[in-house]
């Protein structure tokens, strides 16, 4: 599912219009209409009192739209404008004339004004400020956010919540709603998957207001966000005659004295991916830990007894994952820039390997092409420099994959993948895996996708993808604090049936086609 951004967004509803014949105006309609439907369908009539604070934009036209449903349905409602500037939108001034034709009266806010009082129980509908939003709000439009939040009601907003930028940072935290559920038209937001952006939409969901899917399909997006349908196609059947040596030899090396659990979670992880052999390169003090832990994993030692200090190795492996446990010592990372001078398979680097990179900025040339880096925000930060915000990061982690031929795996509660000029915004995954060994664990998923012939860029996407299925699925029988990085591996085998289980079909439920113009 691709992510727009604002200009191709308004493009796109120009081409609707044109294309179908309709006006700005019934397209507007088109999106109050399926606001309407999906609160209509859970409210059901209940007199709740419902707030609406529309702005004098088409957003707030979208707002105004849906109050003269919500009134001919006989909701108890009240409408506020929130009169920020003397401009209107064309489609804003039909709907607040239809809604006087219909005796129904806003209320216009202005500076100084005094704000409504507004219960917990009851609900307000945010419908301020849309994805043409330049500029902080004004002091008094932030004052009036502010008395939104503080309300404890249930804040609905209307395609983003007002207050937050489309392709910026938030300038004053206190002048964006926080929304509990955000109703996105056509297709999700970025911003609701970024860590600084995302804190304001709770949940979302999207609705179909029927922008051209053809000429959607056809708009280039710097970001996606990855589900199950996108990577149905990328997975890769096992044939009936094959065996262990078509899915190839995974090598994880890493692991220190007090470490070696790292390994062995990367090892186990990358057998259970479906790696058909996997070698774990430890010091000698992992050798019995390994061996009596995996039995299904081969170990090679170093020649020191606590830490590597040379990675030297008589296999022909199909991929290497390296970093797991591994530590800084002097001599560990003299061996692994003479490693880098000689490897030639691909690479998937992770923690300590990352943290050795960072100090010798040089290595970054040896690696090979595509090489998958995985660090959490610490360690992406040791290789990027800082960021002022999260847009800022992003461009810069481009700017990081073109330079070197990396592919940058940016964990986090939405992990994204970035190649080049492009993101892959993963939606699986749960707060229960911020637990140790959690990382170690993509590390063997992603390395054990490679080993089995999956392009490089499709193994980060999809293991990402796996790794927190696994985990959401784990979930269900451990709880958040439950949940550890050996569930996930458990759970491995549940998230690729999960893949190619059909969805249930819906309880079929009466929409309203009462909701006319």
């Amino acid at each position: 599912m691709k992510f727009f951004n604002a200009e191709q967004i308004y493009a796109a509803d120009k081409f609707t219009i044109k294309k179908q014949q309709i006006s700005s105006n019934e397209l507007m309609e088109r999106a109050a209409v399926q606001i309407f439907n999906w609160l209509h369908l859970r409210m059901q009539g209940a007199q709740v009192k419902i707030h609406l604070f529309c702005g004098i934009g088409n957003n707030g036209g979208d707002g105004m739209a849906l109050a003269r449903h919500l009134k001919e349905h006989g909701y108890n409602i009240t409408v506020n404008v929130v009169n920020y500037s003397e401009k209107r939108s064309k489609d804003f001034l039909i709907n607040l004339d239809r809604l006087k034709d219909r005796k129904i009266w806003p209320n216009f806010l202005e500076r100084d004004c005094e704000f409504e009082e507004i219960g917990r129980d009851d609900i307000i509908v945010d419908a301020i400020f849309g994805i043409g939003l330049n500029r902080t709000p004004d002091s008094w439009v932030t004052k009036l956010i502010q008395h939104l939040n503080d309300s404890g009601a249930f804040i609905l907003s209307v395609d983003l919540p007002s207050g937050v930028f489309m392709d910026k940072a938030i300038e004053n935290t206190q002048a964006v709603i926080k929304a509990n559920h955000v109703l996105s038209f056509q297709a999700p937001k970025l911003i609701f998957f970024l860590p600084e952006t995302g804190i304001y939409s709770n949940q979302w969901e999207v609705l179909d207001i029927g922008l051209d899917p053809e000429h959607l399909a056809g708009l280039e997006t710097e970001f996606e966000l990855i589900g199950k349908n996108e990577l149905l196609p990328v997975y890769i059947p096992r044939e009936k005659f094959s065996h262990k040596g078509n899915y190839g030899h995974a090598l994880i090396i890493g692991g220190s004295y007090g470490k070696i659990g790292a390994v062995s979670l990367a090892s186990k992880a990358a057998m259970a991916i479906g790696s058909g052999l996997v070698t774990a390169y430890v010091p000698k003090c992992g050798y019995v830990p390994i061996q009596t832990a995996l039995p299904e994993v081969m170990v090679i030692t170093d020649k020191d007894e606590n830490h590597i200090q040379d990675i030297t190795f008589d296999i022909a492996p199909t991929v290497i994952g390296l970093g797991v446990g591994m530590g800084v010592a002097q001599e560990t990372s003299e061996a692994f820039s003479s490693f880098l001078d000689s490897v030639k398979s691909p690479l998937v680097i992770d923690a300590d390997g990352l943290n050795l990179l960072s100090k010798k900025k040089d290595l970054l040339k040896k690696l090979t092409p595509k090489t998958i880096l995985t660090p959490h925000p610490k360690e992406l930060k040791r290789l990027i420099g800082e960021w002022k915000d999260d847009f800022d990061k992003l461009k810069k982690a481009k700017a990081f994959s073109k330079k070197y031929d990396v592919i940058l795996v940016l964990k986090g509660a939405h992990t994204i993948t970035v190649y080049e000029n492009h993101g892959y915004v993963n939606n699986t995954g749960n707060p229960g895996m911020a637990t140790a060994g959690s990382g170690d664990v993509l590390t063997g998923v992603i390395t054990g996708l490679l080993a089995q012939g999956y392009e490089p860029l499709d193994a980060a996407v999809f293991g990402v993808y796996l790794h927190g299925r696994a985990g959401d699925i784990a979930l269900e029988q451990t709880g958040y604090q439950a949940l550890t990085a050996s569930k996930i591996i458990e759970a491995i085998g549940l998230a690729f049936i999960d893949l190619f289980k059909m969805p249930e079909e819906p309880v079929p439920q009466e929409e309203s086609n009462e909701a006319q113009s």
